[in-house]
């Protein structure tokens, strides 16, 4: 009797195959697949099919989070990692990429941008517009409402004049010579 459960044992453990799933061929991406009829072995995906974690990031967009000082020192943080190399520190579009050739994008001070909704911003950061391509998968969803708000900062930040800022006059110390 003791023998038959550790046969059995034995046997199922021979069935199982976990390399087959681990280690299945695969195609490179730009190479003939004699599998596909057109050859191509790269596949667009099914209609219908949604990408693994969209419906996540669907809703992350739906609506801002709430503007506060973290919210914006991470804004803050991306922005420069990200959007600097064309947009520049101050928003002017005239990062080091541009400094090099590249197209200059537009200015987030121009009065267009100012007035376009924090929506706009983040839905251009998702899907590119322009020469700018789509940050979607490079930028997390709660990422790109950060940019959004520290890009707001930049634009009160350089448009601001001291006199309409209360008690900052006072603040900032007379130049003498």
């Amino acid at each position: 009797m003791t023998g038959r459960p550790f046969l059995l044992a034995l046997l199922l453990l021979t069935a199982c195959d976990d390399l087959s799933m681990s280690q299945q061929k695969r195609y490179d991406v730009y190479r003939r697949a004699a599998l596909w009829a057109d050859g191509a072995a790269a596949r667009t995906p099914p209609d219908g099919t949604v990408q693994q974690g969209a419906l996540a990031d669907e809703a992350a967009l739906a609506d801002p989070p709430p503007v506060d000082a973290a919210l914006l020192q991470r804004g803050r943080e991306r922005y420069e990692a990200i959007c600097t190399p064309c947009h520049g520190l101050t928003g002017h579009g005239d990062g080091m990429i541009v400094a090099r050739g590249f197209p200059r994008p537009p200015s987030y001070h121009e009065d267009r941008l100012r007035a376009a909704p924090a929506r706009t911003l983040v839905d251009v950061i998702t899907n590119g517009y322009g020469t700018m391509y789509r940050y979607a998968n490079r930028v997390e969803p709660r990422d790109r409402w950060a940019i959004a708000a520290y890009i707001r900062a930049l634009q009160l930040s350089q448009g601001a004049r001291v006199a309409e800022l209360p008690g900052l006059a006072e603040k900032i110390p007379e130049e003498r010579p």
